[in-house]
């Protein structure tokens, strides 16, 4: 016996009415370092449904380095995080199974700080010393590279191991004599270590590679490929609003995370908009990742570091994610 049609279109209703929702990708990803300024768009975008709305399910995860961030991702316990560029390349010749997908400091963000009281004026004053950071730390990673720009020998410092939060207590204590710290931090640095702060940028001794980018697990792109471009596309149009005004994201960041202070919130999101942004990123869109560059910042990991397994730089990194409409202000 046949059904009537409204009776069989009343049921399709019902069922639609209790059939549940598609569930939600859900995306574990992990910062490079503790939450900051850096980090607030991620939870602008969770804050805002708008990762939601892609059909994504984003969990945030504190980092302790881009070391450690590339590990796991390229381990593929973490499916998406932020590394530096450059650590994330020596971590795939190592065979981490890792790729970029975009950009966030299209400029190196790595420094040098120490007290002007101890005698050192410069990197040819480090020999002897004791440089304290995180084990995982990027700077510590990619530190045989500006060892040899700078004519010092690798094993010329001693590497101590102290928190994120230790650096400026390490200093000031006459614990260690040296830490790294990226550039985003400078202010909160400069206030906490006054007018005895030494510093030197990275970039001042020839080193301008990529820094901050997000990096997916290969295994997870081919397999996820929708998700982690929708991943992509949210976050760069986080990253955009927060430029345009930041007083929202910084309100994200701090409901999501204790401990901070705004202040130094709003002077670090200033440095980091210096950070991300040069001709590309004005020019192409907010997040791209410039070919020669690439290759150069591949050379530079090849040049400094023996790469286990070299690969072709092409296969490291996708700009097909990015909205090309996005763009940093000129």
């Amino acid at each position: 016996m046949h059904k009537p049609k409204h009776l069989v279109a009343a049921l399709a209703c019902a069922l639609a009415l209790v059939a549940p929702a598609q569930a939600a990708e859900k995306i574990n990803f992990i910062l490079n370092w503790v939450p900051g300024a850096d980090h607030a768009p991620f939870f602008h975008a969770r804050a805002k449904g708008w990762y939601a709305d892609a059909g994504l399910e984003v969990d945030i995860l504190s980092g302790k380095g881009s070391g450690l961030s590339s590990q796991r991702v390229g381990a593929g316990t973490s499916h998406l995080g932020i590394s530096d560029l450059a650590t994330a390349l020596v971590a795939r010749s190592k065979g981490a199974d890792l790729a970029a997908v975009m950009n966030i400091y299209a400029n190196s963000p790595y420094g040098m700080y120490w007290l002007k009281k101890s005698g050192i004026a410069g990197p040819k004053d480090f020999a002897g010393k004791k440089i304290g950071n995180p084990p995982w730390d990027a700077a510590r990673v990619m530190w045989p590279a500006f060892a040899k720009a700078v004519g010092l020998p690798a094993d010329a410092v001693e590497f101590v191991n102290i928190s994120p939060q230790a650096k400026a207590p390490s200093l000031l204590a006459g614990q260690i004599d040296i830490t790294t710290n990226f550039y985003n931090g400078h202010d909160t640095m400069k206030r906490l270590l006054g007018d005895d702060m030494g510093f030197l940028a990275w970039s001042e001794a020839g080193l301008n590679h990529y820094g901050n980018s997000v990096i997916v697990n290969g295994a997870f792109l081919k397999a996820k490929r929708d998700a982690v471009a929708g991943f992509v596309r949210v976050t760069q149009k986080a990253f955009a609003a927060c430029v345009a005004e930041s007083k929202p994201c910084i309100d994200s960041l701090m409901a999501a995370s204790s401990g901070l202070k705004r202040t130094d919130q709003e002077h670090q999101w200033a440095r980091v908009k210096e950070l991300m942004t040069d001709k590309f990123t004005q020019t192409v869109a907010l997040g791209y990742m410039d070919p020669g560059r690439m290759q150069a910042d591949y050379e530079l990991v090849a040049r400094y570091f023996k790469m286990k397994a070299p690969f072709d730089v092409k296969t490291a990194y996708s700009n097909e994610f990015l909205d090309r409409s996005i763009k940093m202000a000129e």
